[in-house]
């Protein structure tokens, strides 16, 4: 098996609507078995003769030995070339790469997992479960969403999880809160040694606050960003790029798609995304009087 992703033409297995979503089922033999949690794929949408260029990227839900390998992925139908997947229908051909990007780094010894999920992204949490699982840990969820409509997996979550938590804004499901809102006591319970998060920023960011106050290390992925910034998945185009902290102490510019989507949580400017921050290397400077800068 090689970590090399490739090009393929994949056939669609099923589309299926869930809750606000759409699960899409792909025949993708090479991508399935070089797939490893938190890596994503990269769609052409649109059709051959459509001007929609820029590929959609979107997380993994579960990869299947089924047909020789198949990959199942969720996403919400918020724009044209989302709303030309979810028309898709048995057996029509899209064009796929991957798998892309770094995936989660999982523990070496078995612990207890705390894997947080919002929204369609959320869904990226399920294939690491299994991964975690099948090393012996213990698997905890939390997940949430504005509405039931908008919480994705709870049943899974608690068929497969040691626990699972759901909470929505309007109290539809679950408990009646934010995820953040549950986080410190679920930790708490649960005994918790890493956590995990996949689904908005905003989720992501308090993720990765709780589990700093805790002491806790946090992955995190990244790929709502990645969804909303990038235009090809590879690293080429320079659109999804973000600041994180180097271990050094040096801000640096990184791309969510070659060098995420998986990262640490806790390395992450949340408050500077989508800017160049003043100290980043080799931000552009900002001119003195005295250099010249003003006349």
């Amino acid at each position: 098996m090689s970590d090399t992703p490739v090009q393929t033409s994949a056939t669609v297995l099923t589309v299926r609507q869930v809750q606000d979503y759409h699960a899409m089922t792909l025949v993708a033999p090479a991508i399935a078995e070089r797939f490893r949690p938190g890596q994503f794929v990269a769609l052409a949408v649109g059709g051959e003769h459509t001007s929609r260029l820029i590929r959609r990227c979107f997380g993994v839900y579960e990869v299947k030995s089924d047909y020789g390998g198949t990959v199942e992925l969720v996403f919400a139908d918020t724009e044209p070339g989302t709303a030309w997947l979810a028309g898709r229908r048995s057996r029509d051909q899209i064009d796929l790469v991957g798998p892309l990007g770094r995936p989660f780094r999982l523990p070496r010894d078995p612990v207890s997992c705390l894997l947080v999920g919002g929204g369609p992204g959320g869904a990226a949490v399920f294939a690491l479960a299994d991964s975690l699982l099948r090393r012996g840990c213990q698997v905890h969820f939390v997940l949430g969403g504005p509405s039931a409509k908008q919480v994705f997996g709870s049943r899974m979550a608690q068929r497969i999880g040691d626990s699972a938590t759901v909470a929505t804004d309007d109290g539809s499901m679950g408990e009646k809160g934010t995820v953040r809102d549950v986080l410190p006591r679920v930790i708490e319970e649960t005994g918790t040694d890493v956590v995990y998060g996949c689904g908005p920023t905003t989720l992501l960011r308090s993720v990765t606050q709780v589990a700093t106050d805790f002491g806790l290390p946090s992955q995190v992925s990244v790929e709502e960003f990645l969804q909303r910034t990038g235009a090809c998945g590879i690293g080429v185009c320079m659109t999804c790029m973000l600041p994180v902290h180097g271990e050094d102490g040096v801000t640096r510019m990184i791309r969510a798609c070659a060098d995420g989507p998986v990262l640490r949580g806790d390395l992450v400017r949340w408050g500077d995304l989508g800017t160049i921050p003043f100290d980043a290397l080799g931000a552009p400077r900002v001119l003195s009087v005295t250099e010249g800068g003003f006349q």
